[in-house]
């Protein structure tokens, strides 16, 4: 099967897989492809003659789509971060720097407080078969992709699982037609094809972005592919990184030592957003499901409702600079006719209101509790900005990761324990909470002192394991505790 049947069916017959048929039909009549070299250009000029518009209906339309490229083009002025391995199919506004067989992909240096350094890889003799995250993909590396899942959609976009080369699994990004933006619009100016050029540049503006602010923390885009779609030309269609949705009732089940992870993962890409390449970012749309987890880490995957425009404003309209939150409100100082901070500040207290305040207090180290406490008050309150706020998640990490975290416990046990090494327990697990593991009790400690202090403080515990794995803060065992009646300690190599 060809791009071009698989260009028609990301769109309108994907929404089948919802029901469970995850098939593609083969386009008899699709229209005939250009040159896979063909120009850059963005259709601009293919916009209807105004005068075959409906009541004048249709030149707002157009204003639109011509204020959404306008946007697009001012984020794509600095030079691009990363280069293609070759032309790619159907090239149109994303196309990127050729550079010829000396081609290395370089990521962004150092900030301020960690370190966001990546590999230099040359990629400039690699398949575009072999799927690595330095490779740009295009319409040929989603030729043949099976196992295709309907993910979910929003107004603008239908999100898709697929698996390329039987191996690498992508997220597929298309404009949802029956989504609320295309029904909307084409209902209201009757032009489904300007509909789509509208819907369309939402994807393109957020491929921009994930292009411009390459960060840990901002999933990766893996390349595009634009192909004709029966009476529409160009849809495109975005190859992204996979990730799981975030389900906050399942984080709040889960360990201290995850969440505290994913509020620093946030913290970290809010500064970052904060002092980016194209100023300060905000993240107008900022949501729970506009996140997903990639091995643990937190990414942003939605940037299309994404902004660097600063609120103007003036010195005696003190409204002007106004931040409306369901619970409270905020008036930022007017600096320079415009509202000083106010991308980083609204960032900063949607991370206070979503996450900082569920995920941070709860079940936390008792004497770290004063620190998060204050970091939850302060950013509640919108004292700190973002440098002081990820200045003290970072000293958190230190003295967690350092066990400076535990008390200097001179007491004895009340039990003692007795060490049996290269052994097991026969016996059954039982359940705590919270707990790496839903059908037993495994948790991560700093040492075997501390793994002592958590059995005894649990009343079924008559045992426990030390194991030989770590948890993402490189340096903290895990173990389990088992409902067992002899006394003993076991310690596994």
């Amino acid at each position: 099967m060809g791009i071009g049947s698989l260009s028609a069916y990301l769109v309108p017959t994907f929404r089948a897989l919802r029901n469970g048929s995850p098939s593609f039909i083969h386009h008899e009549n699709r229209q005939q492809q250009p040159d896979a070299d063909a120009p850059a250009r963005l259709h601009v000029d293919e916009l209807p003659p105004a005068e075959t518009a409906t009541v004048g209906r249709l030149p707002e339309l157009q204003r639109q789509i011509r204020e959404r490229l306008d946007e697009v083009l001012r984020y794509r002025q600095r030079r691009a971060h990363w280069v293609g391995t070759g032309p790619l199919e159907r090239r149109r506004l994303m196309d990127l720097e050729q550079r010829g067989e000396g081609a290395t992909y370089k990521g962004i240096g150092k900030n301020n407080n960690y370190d966001q350094s990546q590999p230099t890889v040359s990629i400039a003799t690699k398949s575009h078969r072999e799927f690595t995250r330095e490779s740009v993909l295009g319409c040929s590396s989603i030729d043949n992709v099976t196992n295709v899942q309907y993910l979910g959609s929003g107004y603008t976009k239908a999100v898709y699982k697929a698996t390329l080369n039987s191996s690498f699994s992508v997220a597929l990004k298309s404009v949802d037609f029956g989504g609320h933006d295309m029904e909307n619009c084409v209902k209201k100016y009757g032009s489904s094809t300007d509909c789509y050029k509208l819907a369309s540049f939402k994807i393109v503006k957020e491929m921009t972005l994930m292009e411009r602010l390459q960060h840990p923390n901002i999933l990766k885009l893996y390349g595009y592919c634009y192909q004709d779609n029966n009476d529409i030309k160009d849809t495109v269609t975005a190859i992204t990184e996979l990730g799981s949705p975030l389900e906050m009732i399942q984080l709040l089940q889960t360990p201290w030592e995850e969440r505290f992870r994913i509020c620093l993962s946030l913290m970290r890409l809010l500064h970052y957003l904060a002092h980016s390449p194209l100023g300060s970012v905000t993240l107008l749309d900022f949501r729970p499901r506009q996140f997903v987890l990639v091995g643990g880490v937190l990414k942003v995957t939605d940037l299309d409702d994404a902004s660097v425009e600063e609120t103007p404003c003036s010195p005696s309209s003190p409204s002007d600079c106004l931040m409306e939150f369901p619970a409270r409100n905020f008036t930022l100082p007017c600096h320079k006719d415009r509202c000083e901070g106010i991308n980083e500040k609204r960032n900063l207290y949607n991370a206070y209101r979503f996450f900082f305040t569920y995920l941070l207090p709860h079940s936390a180290p008792s004497a770290l509790r004063p620190l998060l406490d204050k970091i939850v008050n302060s950013t509640g309150e919108l004292i700190w900005g973002t440098d002081e706020t990820l200045v003290h998640l970072e000293k958190v990490l230190d003295i967690y990761r350092n066990g400076h975290y535990l008390k200097n416990n001179t007491q004895t046990h009340k039990t003692e324990y007795k060490r049996v090494s290269d052994a097991s327990i026969a016996a059954e697990n039982y359940r705590c909470w919270p707990s790496y593991q839903h059908d037993g009790c495994l948790l991560s400690v700093f040492s075997v002192d501390e793994a002592i202090d958590v059995c005894e403080s649990h009343a079924q515990c008559r045992a426990f394991i030390m194991t030989n794995q770590s948890t993402w803060t490189g340096n903290v065992a895990q173990f389990i505790r088992v409902n067992f009646l002899k006394l003993s300690f076991i310690h596994q190599q």
